[in-house]
Parts: C-alpha cells; sequence; structure tokens
C-alpha cells in the first residue's frame, strides 16, 4: 500500500495512504455481487448501490484532491474523515446484508457457484469496511 502511494503526483503528497485499496476490494464487491443471480435483489441491491456509489464518490474524491481543489485546507480533512466514516458505516450495513444473502444463497440452485461469488463478495465487503475504517481513523489523528 505504501508503494501505492509514493507513485502518485506531487500534489498528492498529504495522502497518508492510497485510494486504490479500498477502491479495488469495492470494485470487487459489486462485480461479484453482480456475478451471481442476485436472489435477494433487496439485500444485494443496497449492496450495490453502497459500493458502486462509495467507489464513485471516492475517485471524485481522489480526483479533486490530486487537481489541488483542497488548497491545503483544514476542511479538507475534516471532510475527507467524515466521509470514510460515513462510508465504513454504509459499507457495514452492506456487508452484513451480503453476508445474509451468502447464508440464503447455499441451498439455492446453482448453490456451488452463486455461493462461493456471495462468499467472496461478503469478504471483500468486510474488507473494504475495515479500510475505509482504517482511512477516517488515520485522517482523523493526523
Amino acid at each position: 500500500m505504501a508503494g501505492l502511494c509514493r507513485e502518485l503526483p506531487p500534489g498528492a503528497r498529504g495522502l497518508s495512504t492510497c485510494v486504490c485499496p479500498w477502491q479495488l476490494c469495492g470494485t470487487w464487491v459489486w462485480i461479484l455481487v453482480a456475478a451471481t443471480s442476485v436472489s435477494f435483489p433487496l439485500l444485494q441491491g443496497w449492496v450495490m448501490y453502497v459500493s458502486l456509489s462509495s467507489c464513485l464518490v471516492s475517485l471524485l474524491l481522489l480526483l479533486s484532491y490530486l487537481f489541488g481543489f483542497h488548497k491545503n485546507s483544514e476542511n479538507w480533512k475534516v471532510l475527507d474523515s467524515l466521509y470514510h466514516g460515513t462510508t465504513a458505516i454504509l459499507y457495514m450495513s452492506a456487508a452484513v446484508l451480503q453476508a445474509n444473502a451468502t447464508i440464503h444463497s447455499e441451498f439455492g440452485p446453482n448453490s456451488p457457484l452463486y455461493y462461493q461469488l456471495n462468499c467472496a463478495a461478503s469478504f471483500f465487503a468486510f474488507i473494504t469496511t475495515f479500510l475505509y475504517i482504517l482511512h477516517a481513523f488515520s485522517i482523523y489523528y493526523q
């Protein structure tokens, strides 16, 4: 993770951790959920919404930071910490719902394939939650 941060342009030297890890894990969540039959649209629809919108907003925040819109403001740290903290809470709800969908998909049609995809999506959802929490606290205590 530290190796990725060294390759960012000079305008991004203030980043404590890269955006890439949670964006990649979040992208895996919605790819894996989309690869299943989505047997539980209410549960997995929320998972897809959270993962996709979080990935896009994180990308927009990264681009705005790289282009220097923050102008070294202290408000940027507050915004970054609040966004990632809120997203961590949303991702925790999505991860729990995805785990519930995984349990229910164990005995469904095509159960081995969809169950394994749902297990992987649940794993990445919890990892993404952890990464968002880690980043929110690292920015807050910086």
